[in-house]
């Protein structure tokens, strides 16, 4: 303790004795072992005193010197050698605990654990918990009886103490919450007992004021531990004066008086319990007690002139006793022993040390030491060896003599570093700055310097971060690089400490690393300023002004003349701050000449560092671990963005050394390259995007370097390191804004292709990434150049895009897909449908036969939508067959191209390929392609009515454009072809083929009907004899289907004219003009709207009556030309589509009003009616000759169904055309009832009319039922009977019908009556 109170004295020291007690600790600390022993033994002992902290503040203290105005008996030269002396011992610490860990470390006898990259170790074992199975922390100062211990009890031990230390200061300012914590941290029990046995024995430095303080609290806990406190006291047979002396030595009384009536009054009531004899009742002894307190104040305080008699001490304990007095020799005897013997506390109080811990932790605060340019000491009081101090120390060891010896500890973990490293490095880290600051002495600044380097070396292996960058940032600091103006000798040495520590301990600087770059960077710009030559042009960047000035012009050295305008030197010359990027940049006026020869003479000094020594920094990468690696390319990636951002002149030079560090490090293994590879990228593709157009230029081109040596490097087949690098080419290329950044791309990237083609491999995919984007690109000569490179990809190197994967391929179609999109239409797109084709032909040529490696119920294969993830369902195909997918698929999707001329070309290009190579699919495959490619060209299929003619919605439903009818009848056409070719393999997909056939029949529209018909046509007629009646039945059925759904939707647009009212109107009698009808309406006689909605009506009434008689036409002509395959249930099919049909028209022309509202709304329209009753007497006549033609040709099939049928149709023909006849005859019932008329009026024009076009319907019914031989007569002629009698006594427009009739009754009804 007196070498610590020697060092401790700064003001009045001895220059012998601490000149002594110095080397005296030089030599301790140049032993590793002894220093970590120290620290472990004492400052992680409870009951020991922090000697190691204690050796290093006290090294502090003597570092700074004596305080600023303070006065003090050394001499300047003493002082200064005090001050070398301490930066000495320290720097003899830290390299001693370097020594000591290296040495460890080498051994093996421990290894780092992970945990040391956290700054917070201590946090580990402040929350261990009895609950957890670890000791309560109170408990820890009874263990540790080994001899030896591991570090994970010391730590335990340290962490123990100093949280301890943290309770009781925040005891000594507030009391309550100092106790509170040491509870919450199982410092101490949680009971007022164990809290009171805490306070009295008061081994932890403890104020003696705030434990009177509390004690007197009178909240219910405090209280309570006053209590406890009072009651441990054992007063038996002790006399009032020793035991209220033995009493108040432990904590000094406060000084409210409430606080001390509520203490005296325990006391008082405990003294009476020990000795119950003693007084009267409590109360003599509560007041006794408070008149001993007065006088020992009366007696002893120097401020007190008229100090209190014996006589007046025995007068005011008058009747205190019960109303009786106590005995005058008692209170005399009373008197003499206080006034003799003063009471009081305990000499060895604690308050001077935690003054003197709370002031030094003010010195050692983290933004003061990091900040540290002045600071301000506390005064105190000068110490002397004098007979005091050694009387205080001999009480000390008198104390501690009856306790029992301490068990000596010895670790070998280097975790303890970590404490011993937290207690010193604010300390050293002041040191060292302060004197390498202050003083210019080469021997004191090459000692800082060290004691740096050491303590660089101990924090960034033990993986503290925060004091790691302390330690870096000062040295950093320190070399002035940034202020060149001020440079002198101390700071080049600054520099070659700050390379050494990088070649040193490089594999543990991580984010440090960014530090010395900077510096890196900083001196080679300064040693290109201060250089006579001519820099390389990777040194200096310069940004043009204008578009057109690109090049690179050689930097200003400050040694030319005409530099005094130049902002870099300007910026060199004036300095800056360490952290500030702009050095001087926004400073006003110029510079002298005088100044830059000033500054010219410090930048010699840097002529002590060679190139050699920068470049071995980056060469020494190679030996990085794999950690340290990453951190360093990070780091130099930022110095590199700060250089290129200069205001003054943009710099390459980290930029350069990026690509040799890449070089360098090109051989790792692929783990760690990727993972610096992901640094390089972002680097790259963020400095690429920038706005200097020159930067950007060079940074493109250091890319390709690279790129270029990685292609060299084999890739083997599944990996993708070649795509990822080649990456920030692609992201550049999309979000450019600069046209001459985006061709320097694609000039690039062809290049690199072209001449290193045979070792693309997953690259391929950037590549074909970077030319789909110049596809899309503004610039016509970019997309060209791009597009020259595909074709010679496609042409000459195809073979080298297939041999890798099917994703590469697929890469490859979108890629030409995107020049489809391209908007030099001439010059490209149709030269890339081209190429499509040139790509399935040359897998063709390689021989890609699908095997089927899979039961050919292609149960994996699911029809799929157009988007990306639908190759997955091609997955488990063979490998080839994964080839066509993207092309087939790719084709597919430009179906729905805009471009009436795209859309064909691929639509040929497709159904070409597909019939020129299909053969080469397995059955498998074949099933997948016609589902997922062929049938979504048709999905979705509807029609679209425009101001023109109608057309067929392209098969997306992503709002692409509609397809033309020429467009849409080719691709029928060519889906039917495809079929027929291959129907041995796509039989089973006839039903979804008939499926797409029927969409069109569905869409009412004439144009995609007349498609649908004539495909169901031409494969009907291509296949029929090869086609099974099932397959007959699936295509007739669908027919019928398609026939019949429609009735709704044309009924429900029928209806739509109810709410159309047409206003009343009589014949004119005069002269009629162009626009009168033949009621007289006119167009200005109808609402606009009313008569559109009529007109769309009008229109969908006669696309709907074509399309029933185009699939009443493809009906027959399929029975007329397959007649000899059709079964019996065929034949019933098409029976139910004649009914349907024929069903549909009698709706049709029962809407007598509506018939009469569209036949007015014609005339206004001047446009045709719909040819409603042409529609059914078509649909009857068809249906007639079918059924005709059954009964003749297939006498076999349901024969008396079929004549059922044949008469029926008969009779309902023969109520029309009657119903035109008498005005009381209805289609759907018999002839009512009406009187006899002895006269019969001619018919009107109008029905005449009507009859004349239902004549030929009525003819051709008479000469079918004439047909029937006699017994078919017979059987049926009772049902038609009075429609022949009504038909006889109606009036006919034509002479066929009374020929035919006679047919009738001379031919079937009058053979039966002649019978």
């Amino acid at each position: 303790m007196l070498v610590l109170r020697v060092l401790e004295n700064v003001l009045q020291p001895s220059f012998v004795q601490k000149m002594t007690v110095l080397n005296i600790l030089e030599k301790i600390a140049a032993d590793s072992q002894i220093i970590i022993d120290i620290f472990v033994n004492y400052d992680c002992d409870v009951d020991s005193p922090n000697i190691f902290e204690r050796i290093v503040n006290g090294l502090l203290k003597t570092a700074l010197g004596p305080p600023p105005a303070s006065t003090s008996t050394l001499s300047p030269v003493q002082d200064i050698t005090f001050r070398h002396e301490s930066v000495k011992c320290l720097v003899s610490i830290i390299k001693s605990m370097g020594a000591w860990m290296d040495q460890k470390m080498t051994v093996g006898d421990s290894v780092l654990r992970k945990s040391f990259k956290s700054d917070t170790s201590l946090e580990r074992y402040s929350n261990l918990t009895a609950e957890d199975g670890t000791v309560p922390d109170y408990e820890l100062q009874q263990e540790m009886s080994s001899e030896l211990s591991n570090a994970a009890t010391l730590e335990q031990r340290r962490a123990y103490k100093i949280e301890l230390q943290k309770g009781v200061s925040l005891f000594n300012r507030k009391p309550s919450k100092g106790i509170e914590f040491l509870i919450n941290t199982k410092k101490v029990g949680n009971s007022p007992e164990e809290v009171a046995s805490f306070l009295k024995s008061n081994i932890s430095g403890l104020n003696e004021t705030m434990i009177g303080d509390y004690l007197g609290e009178r909240e219910d806990f405090a209280l309570k531990v006053m209590h406890a406190y009072v009651d441990s006291f054992d007063f038996k047979s002790m006399d009032f004066g020793e035991a209220i002396r033995f009493f108040l030595q432990g904590f000094r009384l406060p000084g409210e008086a409430q606080k001390i009536d509520r203490i005296m009054e325990k006391f008082a009531e405990r003294y009476c319990k020990c000795n119950p004899n003693s007084f009267t009742s409590a109360d003599t002894a509560y007041v006794l007690a408070y008149s001993v307190i007065m006088l020992n104040t009366d007696a002893h305080n120097s401020m007190v002139k008229e100090k209190m008699t014996k006589s007046d001490f025995i007068r005011n304990n008058r009747g205190i006793d019960d109303g009786k007095d106590l005995p005058e020799e008692y209170l005399c005897a009373l008197y003499d022993q206080i006034v003799n013997n003063e009471i009081k506390m305990n000499a060895d109080s604690s308050a001077p040390q935690s003054m003197q811990v709370n002031s030094l932790n003010k010195l050692l605060g983290l933004d003061g030491i990091l900040n540290l340019v002045s600071w301000k000491q506390a005064e105190e009081k000068a110490l002397g060896a004098n007979g005091l101090l050694i009387r205080q120390i001999q009480e000390q060891f008198k104390a501690k003599s009856g306790k029992s010896e301490s068990v000596y500890h010895s670790v070998s973990d280097v975790a303890i570093l970590r404490f011993m490293v937290e207690v010193c490095w604010g300390p050293m880290l002041a040191a060292f700055s302060v004197t390498l600051d202050q003083s210019d002495d080469r021997i004191a600044t090459t000692q800082c310097l060290q004691g740096f380097r050491h303590a660089v070396h101990v924090t960034a292996v033990m993986g503290m971060q925060t004091q790691r960058d302390a330690f870096v940032t000062s040295t950093a600091k320190f070399t002035f690089l940034h202020c060149a103006a001020d440079m002198k000798q101390k700071n080049v040495d600054a520099v070659k400490a700050i390379i050494s520590i990088a070649i040193e301990d490089g594999n543990h600087l991580q984010e440090a690393w960014e530090h010395i770059l900077t510096c890196l960077s900083r001196i080679e710009h300064l040693q290109l300023l201060g250089g006579e030559g001519t820099p390389t042009e990777t040194s200096i960047l310069y940004v043009p002004n204008t578009e057109n000035d690109e090049k690179l012009p050689k930097p200003q050295s400050l040694k030319r003349k005409g530099t005094l305008q130049n902002p870099a030197v300007m910026a060199v010359v004036r300095g800056g701050s360490y952290d500030s990027s702009t050095v001087g940049v926004n400073s006003s006026g110029l510079v002298t000449q005088e100044q830059i020869k000033h500054v010219i003479a410090n930048l010699n000094l840097l002529d002590q560092i060679g190139s050699s020594e920068l470049n071995h920094v980056f060469v020494n990468s190679q030996r990085l671990n794999s950690e340290a690696i990453v951190a360093f390319v990070k780091a130099l990636c930022k110095v590199s963005i700060s250089e290129l951002q200069s205001p003054t002149e943009p710099r390459v030079f980290s930029l350069t050394k990026l690509v040799e560090i890449a070089h360098y490090n090109m051989n790792r293994i692929r783990l760690v390259w990727f993972r610096i590879w992901n640094v390089l990228s972002d680097f790259f593709v963020s400095v690429g995007l920038s706005e200097s157009l020159s930067v950007a230029i060079f940074v493109m081109d250091s890319l390709r370097q690279l790129a270029m040596k990685f292609l060299e490097r084999e890739e083997l087949a599944n990996y993708n390191f070649q795509n990822e690098f080649l990456r920030p080419f692609v992201i550049v290329m999309q979000k450019s804004n600069s046209i001459e950044i985006r061709e320097l791309i694609v000039r690039y990237v062809s290049q690199m292709v072209l001449s290193r083609v045979s070792s693309v491999k997953s690259g391929w995919k950037s590549v074909f990434m970077v030319f789909a984007a110049a596809a899309v690109d503004e610039r016509k000569n970019i997309v060209l150049l791009a597009f020259g490179t595909m074709e010679k990809i496609v042409r000459e190197y195809f073979h080298h895009v297939t041999e890798t994967d099917a994703a590469t391929f697929t890469d490859c179609v979108r890629c030409i897909i995107k020049f489809t999109n391209s908007r030099f239409d001439s010059d490209v797109s149709p030269n890339a449908i081209v190429f499509l084709r040139l790509c399935a032909v040359k897998l063709a040529e390689g021989g890609l036969v699908c095997a089927d490696k899979s039961s050919d119920d292609g149960s994996y294969i699911s029809v799929v939508t157009k988007n990306d993830s639908d190759l997955q369902s091609f997955a488990d195909m063979d490998d080839q067959a994964s080839f066509w997918v993207p092309l087939l698929l790719g084709l597919s999707e430009l179906t729905s191209d805009s471009r009436l001329a795209i859309r064909k070309s691929s639509m040929d290009v497709l159904f070409n390929v597909l019939k020129d190579h299909g053969h080469l699919f397995s059955r498998t495959f074949w099933i997948g392609v016609f589902n997922s490619v062929v049938l979504p060209i048709f999905s979705g299929a509807s029609p679209v009515v425009t101001q023109g003619s109608p057309t067929l919605k392209s098969p997306r439903t992503d709002g692409s454009p509609p397809w033309d009818p020429d467009t849409s009848a080719a691709a029928t056409q060519s889906l039917i072809d495809l079929f027929i070719s291959f129907y041995n393999v796509l039989r089973s997909q006839l039903p979804n083929l008939v499926s797409v056939m029927a969409g069109y029949l569905k869409s009412s529209i004439q144009g995609p009907a007349s498609t649908g018909v004539s495909a169901l046509f031409r494969l009907t007629v291509e296949l029929g004899s090869r086609l099974t009646r099932d397959e007959w039945q699936e295509i007739l059925i669908a027919i019928k289907e398609s026939a019949s759904a429609t009735l709704p939707g044309i009924m429900k647009i029928l209806r739509t004219m109810d709410d159309i009212k047409l206003p009343e109107s009589t014949r004119s009698s005069t002269t009629t003009t162009e626009s009168s009808s033949e009621q007289g309406l006119t167009k200005d006689d109808i609402e606009d709207d009313n008569l559109q909605t009529a007109a769309y009506v009008i229109s969908k009434l006669k696309s709907y009556i074509a399309v029933q008689l185009l699939i009443m036409q493809v009906v027959t002509d399929i029975y007329k030309m397959n007649l000899y395959f059709l079964a019996a249930h065929n034949m019933h099919a098409i029976v139910e589509t004649f009914s349907s049909i024929t069903s549909h028209a009698q709706q049709l022309n029962s809407e007598t009003a509506l018939q009469k509202k569209i036949k007015k709304i014609c005339s206004v329209l001047q446009s045709s009616e719909p040819p409603v009753v042409h529609f059914e007497n078509e649909a009857y006549q068809n249906y007639l000759s079918f059924l005709q033609d059954l009964i003749k040709n297939n006498p076999s099939i349901s024969r008396e169904l079929n004549l059922r049928s044949l008469v029926t149709v008969c009779e309902k023909i023969l109520v029309i055309y009657l119903s035109c006849t008498d005005y009381n005859y209805s289609r759907d019932k018999k002839p009512v009832e009406t009187p006899v008329t002895h006269w019969i009026l001619p018919l009107g024009i109008a029905r005449k009319e009507k009859m004349a076009a239902r004549t030929p319907l009525l003819v051709s019914a008479l000469k079918a039922l004439s047909c029937l031989d006699r017994d078919s007569c017979r059987n049926y002629i009772a049902d038609i009977f009075h429609l022949l009698v009504d038909l006889v006594r109606s009036e006919h427009s034509s002479t066929e019908v009374q020929h035919a009739l006679s047919s009738i009754f001379q031919e079937c009804i009058g053979p039966i009556i002649m019978q």
